[in-house]
């Protein structure tokens, strides 16, 4: 549950980002926390703490959220150093 939280509370945070570097580097936290996320995930199907239906949803979004910001922190990468 907290790390699922910290997701939204670090993404809030990225939209407030005074800086492009800024918004870089508070994307990296985001996309770090979604895969910790999935991990959590990961670790109740495999443990068989919750049935597979009922987790896998969240561990898909948590998969996809990983791979929006991946690709949002890589794109503000190429747009910084880009020539000016």
């Amino acid at each position: 549950m907290r790390c699922g939280t910290a997701v939204g509370a670090n993404y809030r945070a990225t939209c407030k980002a005074s800086s492009r570097r800024e918004f870089i580097s508070k994307t990296g936290i985001v996309e770090e926390e979604a895969d910790e996320s999935a991990f959590w995930l990961e670790l109740i199907i495999a443990s068989g703490l919750m049935k597979t239906a009922l987790v896998e949803p969240l561990f898909r979004e948590a998969g996809e959220l990983s791979a929006i910001f991946a690709q949002s922190r890589l794109t503000a990468l190429r747009h910084e150093r880009a020539p000016k």
